[in-house]
């Protein structure tokens, strides 16, 4: 715990409270039972804020935004169509795939299509099969390579890649990689200003989050938010615009949960409402 509240407290100065921000969290990472880590970026004010920000934790469905965003950058080069038709057949169904399971077999539905179905449903079959289009697991490792995130490496596809072993590097992220990787995407240049705005879309348009940062957010903010859960792992991935200002960003993982752990979209809401307090309060 002594490394955590260290690292926390380290760098992040020009957060208000930043002990105060540092007790919270072990509190929640006490009441999780695991490991709990966070990042959070105010892209106004360069003010930042991290627990455990740099230890390691399997990103389980996050991922799928890098997948869209890799997607996107395609787009961007001339080297991908959104509007490119993918066949799905029954050798590619795995469990959760509410989308894809409507077209085994009929109208094979757009990259685009798939895109949404990744990123508001969090459908398995549909990042299946996306990832040949970005090289599979290693070209969306080299595609966040790129954004000068050194950390976050995709080894797998779904269901595998959720595996959750503690101490295995596969399928892992850290929390202030993320945060970069996100801020390079949604408030960056790494995207075209039309594929970046398509990524911000999806986010917002998700329908898994709801109990998780957006539960802890203001009702009147616009938020967005990636979710990600397996095997004791329990993630979100947030962005949030506090009225006309710039957004604030958020990684917000739990790892090592025991089993039967109920309790992970509360935390992750109240993980949400200390950043709203520590940037606009």
């Amino acid at each position: 715990m002594l490394l955590a509240v260290n690292r926390a407290n380290a760098g992040n100065a020009d957060v208000p409270d930043s002990k105060g921000l540092s007790d919270v969290m072990a509190a929640l990472e006490r009441r999780s039972g695991g490991r709990l880590g966070v990042a959070m970026l105010d892209t106004g004010s360069g003010r930042r804020f991290d627990w455990r920000g740099d230890e390691m934790f399997p990103m389980c469905s996050t991922f799928k935004f890098l997948l869209a965003a890799a997607i996107l950058k395609r787009v961007d080069e001339g080297r991908e169509s959104l509007t490119r038709r993918i066949p799905v057949s029954p050798g590619d169904l795995i469990p959760y795939a509410p989308f894809a399971e409507t077209r085994v077999n009929g109208t094979p539905p757009t990259v685009a299509e798939l895109c949404e179905a990744t990123m508001t449903l969090s459908d398995n079959v549909a990042a299946n099969l996306l990832l040949p289009a970005v090289g599979d697991p290693a070209g969306l490792t080299a595609f966040v390579r790129s954004l000068g995130d050194e950390r976050t490496r995709l080894d797998r596809n779904e269901p595998t890649l959720n595996s959750s072993i503690p101490g295995d590097p596969r399928d892992t992220t850290t929390p202030n990689a993320m945060v970069h990787s996100m801020n390079r995407l949604m408030v960056g240049d790494a995207l075209r200003p039309s594929s970046r705005e398509q990524l911000i879309d999806w986010m917002v348009g998700n329908k898994t989050g709801d109990k998780r940062l957006r539960a802890g957010l203001p009702r009147d903010w616009r938020v967005g938010d990636k979710t990600g859960t397996g095997n004791g792992s329990i993630n979100d991935i947030g962005i949030a615009w506090p009225g006309a200002r710039p957004p604030i960003l958020i990684a917000s993982y739990i790892t090592q949960t025991p089993e039967g752990f109920k309790q992970g979209d509360a935390i992750h809401a109240d993980v949400a409402r200390a950043a709203t307090g520590a940037f606009t309060g």
